[in-house]
C-alpha cells in the first residue's frame, strides 16, 4: 500500500506539471492549425464527415445521393452529427488543460511503474532518458504509420487503427526494453524485429486520401504535434525524477520511502 501511494503521488505531480505545459504549448502551436483546418472543413460542407460515417460507400453512390437529395436534408445532416463542444477561448483551453492533466497522470503512472522494475528514476537526468523512451513508444513509433490528423482529413476505420496502435506501442516497448536491459545478440535481433514489424505490416489506411486540407498545413500540424509531445515527455520524465528523488532521499526505491 505504501508503494502504491508513493507511485500515485509521484505520477500525480508529474502529470499535473506536464499536462499544464502541454496545454500551453498546444494553445500556441497546434490549436491555431486546428482552427484553420476547421475553416476548410466548413467550406467543404461537412463532406468528410459523411464519408467517415459510411466508409464502405463508393464514390459513385455518394455523388448520386448528393445530387438527388433535397437542400433541407443536406442542411439537416451536419446538424444531427453536431454534439456539445466547449466554446472557443477560455472554456476550450480549460477543458484542454484538464484532459492533458488526466492523460499526463496516466502516462506518468505507466512510466513510474515500469521504471521501478529497473531500479527507479533517481534524478532528472535519468528522467529525461525515460521520457525519451516514452516519446519513442507512444508518439514516434505510432506516428510513423498513423500521423496526427486534422479535421476534414480521411482516416481508416477506428478499430483497426486502435489495434495497430496498441500493437505498435507494445512491440516498440518490448524491443526498447530488450535493447536497454539485455546485451545478447539474439535478443538484440529480436528487439529490432519487434520494432520494425508493425511498420512492415503497415497501418490501416483510408480508401481515399482526398482532402481539402493543404499539404503544407498538415505538415505543420505533424511537426507541431511531434515537438509538443517530445517536450511533454521530457518534462514528464524530468519531474518524475525530481519528485521521486526528493521522496526517496537515500532510499533505493519508492517502497522504502515514507514511513
Amino acid at each position: 500500500m505504501n508503494l502504491f501511494r508513493n507511485v500515485v503521488f509521484v505520477a500525480a505531480i508529474a502529470g499535473l506539471v506536464a499536462g499544464v505545459v502541454l496545454a500551453c504549448m498546444q494553445a500556441y502551436a497546434t490549436v491555431p492549425l486546428i482552427l484553420k483546418a476547421e475553416v476548410y472543413e466548413q467550406a467543404g460542407g461537412g463532406h468528410k464527415h459523411e464519408h467517415a460515417a459510411a466508409p464502405a460507400a463508393n464514390a459513385t453512390d455518394t455523388n448520386a445521393m448528393s445530387t438527388a437529395a433535397s437542400a433541407p436534408a443536406e442542411a439537416a445532416a451536419p446538424a444531427e452529427d453536431e454534439g456539445w463542444a466547449p466554446a472557443d477561448g477560455f472554456e476550450r483551453f480549460a477543458f484542454s488543460v484538464l484532459a492533458n492533466i488526466v492523460t499526463g497522470i496516466g502516462f506518468a503512472l505507466v512510466l513510474v511503474a515500469v521504471s521501478e522494475f529497473a531500479g527507479g528514476i533517481g534524478n532528472w537526468r535519468q528522467g529525461v532518458f525515460w521520457g525519451l523512451a516514452g516519446f519513442a513508444v507512444f508518439t514516434l513509433a505510432p506516428g510513423l504509420g498513423l500521423p496526427p490528423e486534422l479535421p476534414a482529413m480521411p482516416a481508416a476505420d477506428l478499430m483497426p487503427r486502435q489495434i495497430w496502435w496498441v500493437a505498435t506501442v507494445v512491440a516498440t516497448a518490448i524491443g526498447l526494453a530488450l535493447i536497454a536491459f539485455r546485451t545478447s545478440a539474439p535478443l538484440t535481433v529480436l528487439a529490432v524485429v519487434l520494432i520494425v514489424a508493425p511498420h512492415i505490416v503497415g497501418a490501416p489506411q483510408p480508401d481515399s486520401f482526398e482532402t481539402p486540407i493543404p499539404e503544407g498545413l498538415h505538415h505543420q500540424f505533424v511537426v507541431a504535434v511531434t515537438v509538443t509531445n517530445l517536450v511533454f515527455w521530457l518534462v514528464l520524465g524530468a519531474v518524475i525524477g525530481v519528485v521521486r528523488g526528493r521522496l526517496t532521499g537515500t532510499a533505493t526505491s519508492l517502497r522504502d520511502s515514507f514511513a
